[in-house]
């Protein structure tokens, strides 16, 4: 039997201070560029950042206190995505922290190596789900 649980981050504004702190961790911008524009199952970042589950969970629980990521459980898999912040400003801040990721070299490797776990033959392939493109309502996807 399957399910679904929705783990929605804190429904308070991010605050500046909380969101350049989240900002500030080359990891969690690497999470970012990887969740934006879709839906990520945790076992891929695992595989492409080559960061330990736990590491990768702290860094994922810490921008979603921050309000920047949601969490979806589907059975065994945990699922991420991106969370606007409703404050303009923390908005247009993260939309062009996530332009600019967009365009560097080592973070459209990052996004290369999703695609290539996701649409390969290896074993993650198998197990588990493959990242879902999400429809960006609030416009703080690369476009």
């Amino acid at each position: 039997m399957m399910y679904t649980v929705c783990m929605s981050p804190r429904h308070e504004d991010v605050s500046l201070d909380q969101l350049f702190r989240a900002l500030a961790d080359p990891t969690r911008l690497r999470l970012l560029n990887l969740i934006a524009g879709r839906e990520v199952c945790v076992c891929f970042f695992v595989e492409i950042l080559g960061v330990s589950q736990p590491k990768i969970s702290r860094h994922l629980a810490y921008l979603r206190r921050a309000g920047l990521v949601a969490a979806r459980r589907e059975g065994k898999w945990m699922h991420y995505r991106l969370e606007t912040p409703r404050d303009e400003v923390a908005r247009d801040i993260l939309r062009s922290t996530l332009r600019r990721l967009a365009a560097r070299p080592e973070m459209q490797r990052d996004v290369a190596r999703l695609g290539a776990a996701c649409c390969g033959s290896g074993d993650l392939l198998r197990l588990a789900p493959r990242p879902v493109k999400i429809q960006d309502t609030t416009s703080a996807s690369r476009a």
